[in-house]
């Protein structure tokens, strides 16, 4: 399995911070965020990781990440987005790295306390189609939310005004080869790009979407307020156990 972060984005919701850089490279506590979904990855046993970026900064990310070598990886690969076209844009640039393994993708502002290891050996084990992992939170309205008949998702709602239920569909997903197929054959939604929910709804079906939920605390760092919250909570808790992993 080879592993996808998405780190692109202008970041407009993190004004003025993201006048001067990336969201990605604001400092999460005593790191930058990029480092969060990178270790996610590392912690689950993947070694292959692909970074997707754009915007002015991208540079920037080369200079502190170099080739991964403090995460133990051995490379680190790095592609553009030229300009904004949503998540399942940005995913569709990795492609030709996924050379049709299954992958693990991860938003680059999602920051989580343990990891991903027992999500990712089931999605070996399913070795088709998409698995996507939930978190109850208080404020389901700002994510895409799943609809559940019983233990089944039947469709993923993009932030809708009255959640059908708790959970909110984090920014972890793990997806076999057909992903890139499918949003190739996407249309723009309203907002002018290709949507992460489309995909996931695409995988729904065909019957070939699972689901678990996410165990210990996640946030994304997308606003002034979450960013702050991540910080709150690495410093108190730790995350993905990085000077562990180390």
């Amino acid at each position: 399995m080879k592993g996808v972060v998405l780190a692109g984005g202008l970041g407009t919701r993190l004004n003025p911070l993201t006048k001067v850089t990336n969201k990605h490279l604001l400092p999460v506590y005593d790191r930058p965020m990029i480092y969060y979904p990178i270790q996610t990855l590392v912690n689950a046993g993947i070694e292959e990781i692909m970074l997707v970026t754009g915007g002015s900064n991208a540079g920037d990310f080369l200079k502190l990440l170099g080739n991964g070598q403090e995460f133990g990886l051995k490379h680190l690969n790095y592609t553009y987005q030229q300009g904004e076209g949503g998540i399942a844009d940005a995913l569709r640039l990795a492609e030709h790295f996924a050379d049709g393994k299954q992958i693990c993708v991860v938003l680059g502002d999602n920051i989580i306390e343990g990891n991903i290891a027992g999500a990712a050996k089931g999605f070996r084990d399913q070795k088709v189609g998409a698995k996507i992992l939930l978190k109850e939170v208080a404020d389901p309205e700002r994510f895409g939310v799943p609809v559940l008949e019983g233990k089944r998702v039947v469709q993923i709602e993009e932030k809708p005004n009255k959640p059908a239920s708790r959970y909110a569909v984090t920014g972890i997903y793990f997806y076999d080869a057909q992903v890139f197929h499918i949003i190739n054959s996407l249309k723009p939604s309203g907002r002018g790009e290709l949507e992460i929910t489309d995909v996931n709804n695409a995988y729904i079906q065909a019957g070939e979407l699972t689901w678990d939920v996410l165990e210990g605390w996640w946030t994304d760092a997308g606003t002034t307020q979450s960013l702050f919250l991540a910080s709150q909570l690495v410093a108190k808790t730790g995350a993905n156990n990085m000077e562990e992993a180390r």
